[in-house]
């Protein structure tokens, strides 16, 4: 029998609760040129039919149930291990809420291969609503831990575009090599979700991998502009975590305290300035970010911050 020599890859999507959007993910990996892959779901303890839906249209993708909502960060941590355990050469961490192009793998472990150094690998990420614009092209972080997608927004003309190396790439579609892992190890789970993909990056690049956006393979994302911003568990994360990704990423005392004083003037600018009053009801997540960071208190956020 003829071994295939292609680098071996699992694909691990973590569900919670997204039957509909899990199964047209499902459907789409179907497409894919790289036949060198197998396909895991994790599933965080949804109550939806996910687990029953996936199992009887997809009998060849591995199901593993946790019971209770590990977050993006211990979810994926599941998977990974899994894979890794399996002998798998890299790892496709992609949202549930994606869909894919044919060439996605092929696109990406071709770099992958091509460049011992690069430890992680992003495809190109359009909106699902307008496939044509850009939803994120890598993306940048700053000293103050203020992150941003390259090319946010933008409608994609059809330019010429060659690989270039980021700060980090978005965990809605992120490979990364077996050898990675086995270094750095996986996600932080005191994120629980958001930031944690910023930091595994950077703990790669502290460990001389580099980070590549690979515009070759390319991905749609069904989400809605601004969709997060409009909701507590967001900003109250996107806060926490920014202080926990510069203390874990090594920042300086003096860094973690203007990120503090940074936010803490953004919730008074929502709660006070008029133009910013669609924004008040949202200040006091931002405060209780920075007090949880401040407090030690991360992984899941409390209901309060949910409500």
């Amino acid at each position: 029998m003829r071994v295939d020599p292609r680098p071996r890859v699992w694909v691990v999507i973590v569900n919670w609760n997204g039957r509909e959007d899990t199964l047209a993910c499902l459907r789409s990996l179907e497409s894919l040129d790289y036949r060198g892959h197998d396909v895991l779901v994790v599933d965080n303890g949804s109550h939806d039919g996910s687990v029953e839906a996936i199992r009887a249209s997809f009998p060849s993708v591995t199901v593993i149930e946790n019971g209770r909502n590990l977050g993006f960060a211990g979810g994926n941590n599941v998977g990974i291990a899994h894979a890794v355990d399996r002998g798998a050469d890299y790892v496709l961490l992609l949202n549930s809420d994606t869909e894919v192009a044919p060439g996605l793998l092929s696109a990406l472990v071709e770099v992958g291969e091509a460049d011992p150094t690069v430890g992680m690998l992003g495809p190109k990420i359009y909106y699902y609503d307008a496939p044509n614009v850009i939803w994120s092209a890598g993306g940048t972080v700053d000293a103050w831990g203020r992150t941003g997608h390259l090319r946010a927004d933008e409608p994609d003309d059809g330019s010429p575009e060659g690989v270039r190396l980021v700060d980090y790439v978005t965990g809605c579609a992120i490979l990364v090599k077996r050898c990675v892992v086995e270094r750095i190890g996986a996600f932080d789970e005191r994120f629980f979700a958001y930031f944690e993909e910023t930091e595994w990056c950077a703990r790669a690049r502290r460990a001389g991998y580099k980070v590549a956006y690979v515009p070759s393979g390319v991905v749609w994302h069904k989400i809605q502009p601004n969709a997060r911003g409009a909701s507590r568990f967001y900003i109250y994360m996107m806060a926490r975590n920014r202080l926990l990704y510069l203390r874990a990423s090594g920042a300086r005392s003096s860094a973690l305290a203007a990120a503090s004083l940074d936010l803490l003037r953004t919730a008074a600018a929502w709660s006070l300035r008029p133009r910013h009053a669609p924004r008040r009801a949202y200040a006091g997540a931002l405060v209780k970010g920075v007090a949880d960071f401040a407090m030690g208190r991360f992984g899941p956020p409390t209901e309060s911050v949910t409500a």
